[in-house]
C-alpha cells in the first residue's frame, strides 16, 4: 500500500518519525511520498527520505508559501543566513533552490504545488506566477506534479492545458465529475483520503465510488484531513491508510486486497520514479 501524500516532516509530529513509520509498516503501508511545501523544508524532507527507505521525496513550493524566504533552509543546516543578500526576490530564490534540488536529489515529483482560492493572501495572481514557473520546471525535468487545488480547479486546469507536464496527482480531489474527467485526460490520477470517510461528504463519496478505478490513488495528507474514525483534534498519520482504503473498497464493492493492488499499480504508473529515486 502506498501513501501518495504524507507530510511526515510536519511539526505536529515532532521527532516521532521513526515511530510513525514503524506503525505504518505494521499496518501494511510499504511506501510513502513526502511532499515539501517550501524551500525552507527541502533539506528536512531530503534527510528524512535518505534515512528511511520507504519514504520518497517531492520538492515544490505550496501556494500558501509564496512569500516564505528560502534562506531559512540555510539556517536548518547551521549556517547563519541573516543579512545575506542574493539580489533575487524570494520567489526567484525559491525557484533557484527548487532547481538545485531537482538537479541534485532526483524526486518522484514536483510538489506540493498549485493554487488556493480560499486564502486572501497570497493573492491568486501571486500564486499563479509561482505555479506556472514550477510547472515549467516539472516539464523541463520531465517530472509529474503533486497538485494542491482549493477552490481553483478551473484555474489549475487552464495552466495544465497550456503547460504540458508528465501528469501527476490531483491531491485531495474535491472537484466536479467534469473537472475530474479533464484531469484524467491530462494524465492525472485523483487522490482520495480522509474526507471520503465522512458519510455527509456525499459528492466526494459518489466520485470515489464511480470514477474509473484506474484513476484513483490513496493518500492520508497526514497530519491533516483526519478521517471520520479519529477523535476530534487527533492528527492523521500514515498508519491509518488501510482504514481509509477500506472505506474506498467498501464504496467500490471490492475487497481491500483488490483495491490495494489496483491503487498501487495506478500510483507506480503516474509516479514512475517511485522505485528508482532512492538511488539518487
Amino acid at each position: 500500500m502506498i501513501d501518495t501524500h504524507c507530510h511526515l516532516d510536519a511539526p505536529e509530529f515532532g521527532n516521532r518519525q521513526a515511530e510513525l513509520i514503524l506503525a505504518a509498516q505494521k499496518t501494511g503501508v510499504r511506501q510513502m511520498v513526502i511532499p515539501a511545501v517550501e524551500a525552507g523544508n527541502f533539506a528536512a524532507v531530503q534527510r528524512l527520505c535518505a534515512q528511511n527507505s520507504i519514504c520518497f521525496p517531492a520538492y515544490g513550493i505550496h501556494p500558501m508559501y509564496v512569500h516564505t524566504n528560502p534562506l531559512t533552509s540555510l539556517r536548518t543546516e547551521g549556517v547563519e543566513a541573516q543579512g545575506v543578500s542574493t539580489g533575487l526576490t524570494r520567489t526567484e530564490e525559491g525557484l533557484q533552490t527548487l532547481r538545485d534540488y531537482l538537479t541534485t536529489h532526483r524526486p518522484v515529483a514536483v510538489g506540493e504545488i498549485g493554487l488556493d482560492g480560499f486564502v486572501a493572501s497570497p493573492t491568486l495572481a501571486e500564486q499563479e506566477s509561482l505555479f506556472v514557473a514550477q510547472l515549467k520546471l516539472a516539464r523541463e525535468f520531465d517530472l509529474p506534479v503533486l497538485l494542491h487545488i482549493r477552490r481553483a480547479q478551473d484555474q489549475v486546469l487552464k495552466h495544465l492545458r497550456q503547460i504540458k507536464v508528465r501528469g501527476g496527482i490531483a491531491h485531495a480531489f474535491n472537484g466536479s465529475r467534469q473537472q475530474a474527467e479533464v484531469f484524467i485526460k491530462l494524465g492525472f490520477k485523483l487522490g482520495f483520503g480522509g474526507a471520503m470517510t465522512y458519510p455527509r461528504a456525499t459528492r466526494i463519496r459518489e466520485l470515489a465510488a464511480t470514477l474509473p478505478l484506474d484513476s484513483l490513488v490513496l493518500e492520508t495528507d497526514a497530519p491533516d484531513i483526519p478521517p471520520a474514525f479519529l477523535t476530534r483534534g487527533e492528527p492523521n498519520q500514515p498508519a491509518f491508510l488501510p482504514q481509509i482504503a477500506q472505506a474506498l473498497a467498501d464504496l467500490r464493492g471490492m475487497t481491500l486486497t483488490e483495491l490495494t493492488q489496483v491503487t498501487r499499480e495506478n500510483t507506480l504508473n503516474v509516479l514512475p520514479y517511485l522505485n528508482r529515486c532512492a538511488q539518487w
